[in-house]
């Protein structure tokens, strides 16, 4: 099911971190709207894109009014129950000590087993994001993990003990924290020219971002440039990139989804991309200056108001402005060092390891919880 990479990144890095912890630790990524009926799968994944690529003003109405609501509608709360009845049997099977969410979705899944099923484990709810939504929030949730202080309070507003909500950040890989190589020898890794500034350009992992923009806007920079577009998994926009590509005035490679996305932040001056909650908490522990290009309606908006509020990014108004903004970052080092201590000030280069403790706390409450219940 298509809602983006990046919460299957954050469950990856937490899971990392937990073996790191305790190299004895199992845990097991699961994707949610399996168990969900066929149709609710469908409805999100072709649904959501299709919206917000077509549509968007309406996405963002619907975005909007569902926040506002309190209480959860009849069609989500059948949804809810009908994929925790489905979970059942895969949660008495692996009997998990903790179930950790990194989507909306099956935190209020969750939500709803630990109603149906006396025995649920305690439940983590990891958000992704840098503005919470109310789809994440549940009474029954044990714990949750955030980016910044400030949802910390907007949860405490909607009712969520502040003691059970952790400000840990968002969980990236470790790769992204350290840059073991120094930047010549990567870039020479990579095969970026050594005399030239490097523009990393990345249209999210469902590769939906406006590359095609991004690579024109680039064709009017003066300062000498190469660039690095990674699509992601959307072979349409693969093609489209490449045969674009063949008439870019500047050294540009094409990239599908990549698993080193890491290396090329550290080698880079400059990121476009869109503004994903995974994407971006990357872009702040790598120190790469961000410059966010049209957001999608909802949680994009959100978080590229967060990060330029913060002096940790940029957003172009239009095409012009984005070849004003990439020339201007290129061209001053002392730009990209301002934008490089604003992120830092952001980052959270150990959420994960963070995280990881937590869901340990929460695991040896529960095992002493069920010994005191037993004797």
């Amino acid at each position: 099911m298509n809602v983006g990479v990046g919460h299957t990144s954050a469950a990856e890095a937490v899971k990392d971190a937990l073996h790191e912890r305790d190299p004895q630790a199992t845990s097991q990524i699961v994707n949610c709207y399996k168990y969900a009926a066929s149709i609710v799968s469908r409805v999100v994944s072709d649904g959501y894109i299709g919206m917000v690529k077509t549509i968007p003003q309406m996405y963002r109405f619907l975005y909007s009014r569902a926040e506002k609501a309190t209480e959860i509608g009849p069609f989500r709360s059948w949804v809810h129950q009908f994929t925790a009845t489905n979970l059942r049997g895969l949660l008495e099977r692996t009997r998990p000590d903790v179930v950790v969410c990194t989507h909306a979705f099956p935190c209020g899944v969750m939500s709803e087993y630990k109603k149906q099923f006396s025995d649920a484990p305690p439940v983590i709810g990891i958000v992704t994001d840098f503005v919470v939504h109310s789809f994440w929030i549940h009474s029954n949730i044990d714990a949750y993990a955030v980016a910044t202080p400030e949802m910390r309070v907007a949860m405490a507003a909607r009712g969520v003990p502040k003691e059970r909500v952790i400000v840990a950040g968002i969980p990236v890989a470790a790769e992204f924290c350290k840059q073991v190589e120094h930047r010549d020898a990567l870039r020479e890794r990579l095969g970026l020219p050594p005399d030239r500034c490097a523009v990393l350009m990345m249209g999210g992992g469902l590769g939906i971002g406006p590359l095609e923009m991004m690579m024109r806007a680039l064709d009017h920079i003066e300062q000498p440039l190469a660039a690095i577009a990674i699509v992601g998994r959307n072979k349409r926009m693969q093609r489209r990139v490449m045969e674009a590509a063949q008439h870019a005035g500047y050294p540009l490679r094409v990239l599908g989804f990549v698993d080193n996305v890491y290396d090329y932040m550290h080698a880079a001056d400059v990121l476009l991309s869109k503004p994903g909650g995974l994407t971006s908490a990357e872009a702040l522990v790598a120190g790469i200056p961000m410059i966010l290009v049209k957001p999608l309606p909802g949680q994009e908006e959100r978080n590229t108001r967060y990060l330029v509020d913060r002096d940790a990014a940029l957003r172009p108004k239009n095409e012009r402005d984005l070849t004003r903004m990439v020339a201007q970052v290129l061209a001053s080092s002392e730009v990209r060092e301002q934008m490089r201590h604003a992120a830092a000030r952001l980052a959270k280069p150990s959420a994960a390891d963070d995280i990881a403790a937590l869901i340990e706390r929460l695991a040896a409450q529960e095992q002493e919880r069920i010994y005191h219940a037993i004797v």
